[in-house]
């Protein structure tokens, strides 16, 4: 990301946080999930910076942002709820910046691993949002959606308020490391896979051992 875009973020970050306070980072987390191409790596360092400086509380910067990342995903949700997959996905073809391709990569995604995506795709860029909808698509009840929302975006907002909160004038370096963080993520979750469909292939050779004696 070039640097006048990021300046442009944070500049409207920080006119929403000015005007509103804790509330206007909750509102700029929920349009993060609506539109995501705008970074959380560059709004929830900005929110911790904030509150370090005394402009909100560090619980309040946690509060609405995790509330604001579930408003956006239960958007999204309702989304996929209700058009379905064809109608979603031809007005996201439609939209600036939003691929077609990233939708489908969340939608298998989900269709691999199921609930646990809704949890882990809290933590990976555009993954974040996205994930929502093929949930909403496939109906995933709403009490464990939110609850795996609420808990994913709870660990990845702290982790970068946090941040944000302790670097001060230099929050703007998180966004440098945020993409070591979503790779060490996502190398989790594909180590945990390969692990599970290793268990079950074993599980099955030796059932078969058992069956053929």
């Amino acid at each position: 990301m070039n640097t006048n875009t990021v300046d442009g973020v944070a500049g409207w970050a920080i006119g929403l946080m000015e005007q509103l306070g804790a509330p206007g980072a909750g509102v700029a987390i929920a349009l993060e999930n609506l539109f995501p191409p705008l970074p959380s790596e560059v709004i929830l360092p900005l929110a911790g910076f904030t509150a370090s400086r005394g402009d909100m509380s560090l619980f309040d910067a946690l509060l609405w942002t995790t509330l604001g990342s579930v408003v956006g995903a239960l958007a999204l949700y309702a989304v996929g709820a209700l058009l379905g997959r064809d109608r979603t996905v031809a007005i996201a073809a439609r939209l600036p910046l939003v691929k077609v391709s990233d939708i489908e990569k969340a939608e298998a995604w989900f269709a691999r691993h199921g609930k646990k995506t809704v949890f882990l795709g809290r933590m990976i860029p555009l993954f974040r949002s996205l994930i929502s909808v093929p949930a909403g698509v496939e109906r995933m009840p709403l009490v464990p959606f939110v609850g795996l929302t609420t808990l994913g975006s709870l660990i990845w907002n702290t982790i970068f308020i946090l941040a944000g909160h302790q670097l001060g004038e230099n929050w703007g370096l998180v966004e440098s490391y945020a993409g070591i963080l979503s790779k060490i993520v996502l190398g989790a979750v594909v180590l945990a896979a390969a692990t599970f469909v290793a268990v079950r292939l074993s599980e099955r050779r030796q059932k078969g051992r058992h069956g053929s004696r």
